[in-house]
């Protein structure tokens, strides 16, 4: 969250249910009871429900929330485990086992009196005799860093002392600024102010943990069994079984009983190959909610049922982008015959005018319309990293700042391109050609021949993504021809798609030339959240780059001189001066658009679309689910209700309406 720093999963996309509207990313859907999803009823529903049942893509790989950054994991602990605070439906930051807060006059140490009475339970929800304290969030996060959590860097730099303890110049954990002053209070000290620190606390490396429990359980903490951590929090799990099943069932001990409406949660394991299924499960009252395809052949029985409770969902906050491989080390899936091939295609892809010809090439409108179909196609196309809207500089969005400056620095390509959501704003065949020209020109100057080989890898039996990545495939080739560049899609089972993609740790794994098989939601609501993933040195996403942070990296680094090439350092250079300014949020959003804006002219990585605006039909009541832009939460299903019978269009405007009412009221209130 969002999120996570989140790193997700694109097939989880393709099948996404988002009735709450917004959020970065959610990978499961929106829930219903197994015997209520009354077919062909699309009325309005009435009646409440108290069962959840969709499907999952990714098997859990961690329990360890104070470890994992990927939403795949997230999505389940964040139901498991509560924080400090939470994200309620208008997207608010509200008290959750902190009852309150203060913070000292120089910004810098926050003060949280902790809930009393809150217990520990076990995965058959008995109390384990111990209830939350402050010092939890101590050994949370002295557990994170002895683990070197994923997710350090969102809290690294931020808390006095801990920098220099993950460095181990000191290995005295009480120099670092988390203090349990006693039972129920707890302290924080910061290195400088930070406006977005609430946001953090709904990230799980600032979950507590309880510390006898984890010495306990020692290295066996946090594995995907449902015994290997205690719980706090509205859910527990019950049942967690390799591709096939995933369940919950709600926690009879926790705090805020009243907000779970949903008591049970079921998640049947899917692998994307036939996507009408899940309409024809939810037809027959399995699923409470069902992604729908419209290209497919099976949506003439969605429109015949169910054509007034078809509903798009808002887009959410995660971004999912295709990446250049710009230091390729593996070749195991390839087309490639040659190494004079593979040389030139690596020379290709480190020409900024052939990135930028790509760019052009790509009709990212046709290729999400294999997804959710013509009618939503542009829904949530996205045209930069950081949302338009994520924050506001003086009183413009975001994204409007960042669209001035690209144009300012680089009117010959980007003066009449459009980088607002919601439109196929870099799509341009004149561009592309254009572009094309200037890369060839310089490309056989330095010895290249052409066709450019780029090698594409999806999963074989995702039909949807295959189709959507043959749709790529012939918008590049027809822009700038066959004869000089042509994407060869490598059709892989799942385990080898995931190991050459998504869960590859190192540079040296990446297996690709370009992918599509990830995407970014922010930790918390700073535009760093979203930039600091390609920092040449610490960025989380570099991987997906093909280089390596400078902590994993053994001697010398292989992505060196491909970095140098691409100028990172400039990129480092903003980002440095964006993050020094801590006293003007307006200077320093600003500052976090130049380096927006240096992506955009660079084609570091291309923003395809948000994650959610989906079409579904559901029982699941629409806005009554988390509102998180940042961090962890809509994974989560507290607050969710659920009704028996199909959610009507008519019923989704009007509960909008309501819902875009009361978020704006609640932001006056915040302000």
């Amino acid at each position: 969250m969002k999120m996570k720093k989140v790193l997700v999963s694109l097939l989880a996309a393709t099948f996404v249910l988002g009735a709450c509207g917004g959020g970065g990313g959610n990978t499961d859907g929106s829930g219903g009871d197994k015997g209520s999803a009354t077919s062909g009823s699309n009325d309005g529903g009435s009646g409440s429900v108290d069962t959840y049942s969709y499907v999952y893509s990714t098997d859990i790989e961690t329990l360890d929330y104070l470890f994992s950054q990927r939403q795949t994991n997230s999505d389940h602990y964040s139901n498991f485990v509560d924080g400090l605070y939470e994200w309620n439906t208008e997207g608010q930051l509200v008290p959750a086992l902190a009852e309150s807060y203060e913070v000292s006059d120089d910004g810098l140490t926050y003060t949280y009196k902790i809930r009393e009475g809150v217990p520990w339970v076990d995965n058959e929800g008995n109390e384990y005799g111990a209830d939350v304290t402050a010092n939890d969030w101590v050994a949370g996060l002295k557990h994170a860093v002895d683990k070197k959590s994923e997710t350090l860097y969102i809290v690294a730099d931020s808390i006095k002392g801990l920098s220099d303890y993950i460095a181990g110049k000191t290995d005295d954990f009480s120099t670092v600024g988390v203090k349990a002053v006693d039972d129920y209070t707890l302290e924080y000290t910061l290195n400088a102010p930070e406006s977005y620190w609430q946001s953090k606390l709904t990230y799980g490396i600032l979950y507590p943990v309880n510390e006898e429990f984890l010495n306990e359980k020692g290295d066996d903490f946090g594995q995907p069994s449902a015994d290997s951590i205690l719980y706090n929090g509205p859910y527990i799990l019950t049942n967690n079984t390799a591709k096939s099943v995933i369940e919950y069932t709600a926690n009879e001990s926790y705090w805020d009983q009243d907000n779970v409406h949903v008591k049970n949660v079921k998640l049947t394991y899917f692998d994307g190959s036939d996507p009408d299924w899940l309409f024809k499960q939810y037809d027959a009252g399995e699923f409470t909610g069902a992604r729908v395809y419209p290209n497919s052949a099976g949506y003439k029985d969605v429109e015949a049922k169910y054509k007034d409770a078809i509903n798009f969902s808002l887009p959410g906050s995660s971004t999912f982008n295709m990446t250049f491989n710009f230091n390729r080390q593996a070749f195991e899936h390839t087309s490639k015959t040659t190494d004079k091939q593979k040389e030139d295609t690596q020379k290709a892809i480190m020409n900024v005018n052939f990135r930028k010809a790509f760019q052009f090439a790509f009709d990212k409108k046709a290729y999400r319309a294999q997804n959710v179909g013509d009618a939503g196609a542009e829904k949530a196309l996205r045209n930069t990293l950081v949302p338009t809207d994520f924050v506001e500089i003086n009183g413009k969005a975001f994204g409007e700042v960042v669209q001035e400056k690209v144009r300012a620095n680089d009117p010959d390509a980007y003066g009449d391109i459009n980088l607002a959501e919601g439109q196929n704003g870099t799509y341009n065949v004149d561009l592309a050609k254009e572009y094309f020209a200037k890369a060839k020109e310089e490309l056989e100057a330095d010895g290249v021949e052409f066709p450019i080989h780029l090698d594409l890898p999806e999963q074989e039996a995702a039909e949807v993504l295959v189709n959507a990545d043959k749709s790529m495939k012939q918008s590049v080739e027809d822009a700038l021809g066959s004869d000089n560049v042509v994407i060869d899609i490598q059709l892989l089972n799942e385990d080898a798609y995931y190991a050459a993609t998504y869960q590859a740790t190192s540079s040296a794994a990446t297996d690709y030339d370009i992918s599509t098989a990830s995407g970014w939601g922010p930790d918390f609501m700073d535009p760093s959240s979203y930039l600091n993933i390609y920092n040449s040195h610490s960025g989380d996403m570099l991987t997906t780059l093909g280089l390596d942070a400078d902590a994993t990296v053994q001697g010398e680094d292989p992505g060196k001189a491909a970095k140098e090439a691409l100028k990172l350092s400039e990129y480092d250079a903003l980002l440095d001066k964006a993050a020094a300014i801590t006293d003007d949020v307006n200077k320093r959003y600003e500052a976090y658009a130049e380096a927006e804006a240096w992506l955009v002219e660079n084609v570091i990585q291309i923003p395809i679309f948000a994650s959610l605006a989906t079409p579904s039909v559901s029982n699941q009541v629409p806005f009554t689910k988390a509102f998180a832009y940042a961090g962890l939460g809509e994974g989560r299903w507290k607050y969710v209700e659920i009704q028996d019978s199909a959610v009507t269009t008519d019923q989704w405007n009007t509960l909008y309406d309501e819902w875009s009412k009361k978020r704006e009221e609640a932001n006056k209130t915040a302000e």
